[in-house]
């Protein structure tokens, strides 16, 4: 068995958090770069305590989903005041299965496919989603403002799928949407706004818990980093890939799983 790690250092905290805000808002898979950053680098990430690593993990996502939330105010508040029940109940379909049963399936999924071979699985199968939904064929004029009830859920069923590692729940969000004929623009709006729920619901319920001094520094530092790099991707990032083809990041995810693959056989 490999030794427990009880804490992470700070300077692991940062560079993970700063991965993790640069890549939440492209669908690449935020929590497979973070991942993939520390088995590259030899760090002891995969080692350490699994209710601190959870602990941690919902610490830098919520970081980035405060930095998105501040990022997305202005669109944010006008939602919320065109909010009615069609609207709502499209959002309750959208994020409360993920929520259910990631809470129920997290730890499962975590020790069953949270190594570098399953991340790569999932790097290809949501490339391959995202290649097939936003092909030009497809079309798709829809807004953001006709979403409904059978849109939410398959947003909802999107972002279940995306807790396998590697998937992107921002990917797979933005295929559903593509695929339920939303132009692309929308379709990314939808998938960022559907997100936000998730993100910041698991922050605050970490929140309550309670942990070590040490621990708690490197979950601030993480959440506090991934906020700052949200933002900045949220003002950079975002606006030059919206309404762009999504086939550029799942060539991109191919052969980020193809040089998984390479280290994984050398390693050998």
């Amino acid at each position: 068995m490999q030794p427990v790690e009880r804490s992470l250092p700070l300077s692991h905290a940062l560079a993970l958090g700063l991965v993790q805000g640069t890549a939440e808002l492209l669908p690449i898979s935020s929590s497979a770069h973070t991942t993939l950053l520390a088995w590259v680098l030899g760090w002891p990430y995969g080692e350490l305590d699994r209710g601190l690593r959870k602990s941690f993990e919902l610490a830098v996502h919520g970081g980035a989903g405060l930095g998105l939330a501040v990022a997305m105010r202005r669109q944010l508040g006008e939602g919320v005041s065109r909010l009615d029940r069609r609207r709502a109940g499209a959002l309750a379909l959208a994020v409360l299965p993920p929520a259910l049963l990631g809470r129920a399936l997290r730890g499962h999924v975590e020790r069953r496919l949270g190594g570098p071979r399953s991340i790569a699985a999932g790097l290809i199968a949501g490339a391959v989603a995202m290649a097939l939904a936003d092909a030009p064929a497809n079309g798709g004029a829809r807004a953001c403002a006709d979403a409904g009830a059978l849109d939410g859920l398959a947003l909802g069923a999107a972002q279940t799928l995306a807790l396998m590692p590697g998937v992107s729940r921002s990917g797979v969000a933005r295929a559903a949407a593509r695929a339920r004929g939303f132009e692309r623009g929308s379709a990314q709006s939808l998938s960022l706004i559907v997100a936000l729920p998730l993100l910041l619901g698991g922050a605050a319920v970490e929140a309550l818990e309670t942990h070590p001094r040490d621990a708690r520094r490197a979950q601030l530092l993480g959440g506090a980093a991934a906020f700052g790099a949200t933002l900045l991707a949220a003002r950079v990032l975002a606006p030059a890939s919206r309404g762009r083809s999504l086939l550029p990041y799942s060539i991109y995810r191919v052969l980020l799983a193809g040089a998984i693959a390479i280290r994984l056989r050398r390693a050998r």
